[in-house]
């Protein structure tokens, strides 16, 4: 079973664990059952508002991901770490993709490769330009 939906910014609220969206998440996926096991892979695309851990500046990011689950009834079932539990016979599509965004996320978040960070004594951003704090000669 194919499936296109979206998840409005209503129904994942201002903020949802570390993530900020500034976009609704697009899902295009297919929902399948070969021989008994439920297979889900699906793709999202999204705007997050992340910050910079090197220069704390706040920027937006398109996140366009794939993921795959495997979908179990039972928590005896659960095998591999991409399993997924759907209690009830059913599944929370929102937060799981939260949650696969979340963890798709590198540890270190930086605004660009090249980002030179805060100055070690004022803490002035420097991708905007030197400080002008007073340096001592060592």
């Amino acid at each position: 079973m194919d499936f296109d939906a979206d998840i409005p910014l209503e129904e994942l609220g201002e903020s949802v664990g570390a993530l900020d969206f500034t976009a609704p998440i697009s899902l295009k996926g297919r929902i399948s059952n070969v021989v008994g096991m439920v297979s889900l892979s699906y793709s999202v695309s999204t705007e997050i508002l992340l910050v910079c851990d090197r220069c704390l500046d706040e920027f937006t990011e398109d996140c366009s991901r794939s993921f795959e689950h495997i979908l179990v009834r039972e928590e005896k079932d659960l095998v591999g770490e991409d399993d997924v539990l759907c209690e009830d016979d059913s599944l929370d599509m929102t937060g799981l993709c939260v949650s696969d965004i979340l963890m798709g996320l590198p540890t270190k978040i930086l605004c660009s490769e090249d980002c030179l960070g805060l100055c070690p004594d004022c803490g002035g951003n420097l991708n905007r330009g030197e400080c002008k704090c007073v340096k001592e000669n060592d």
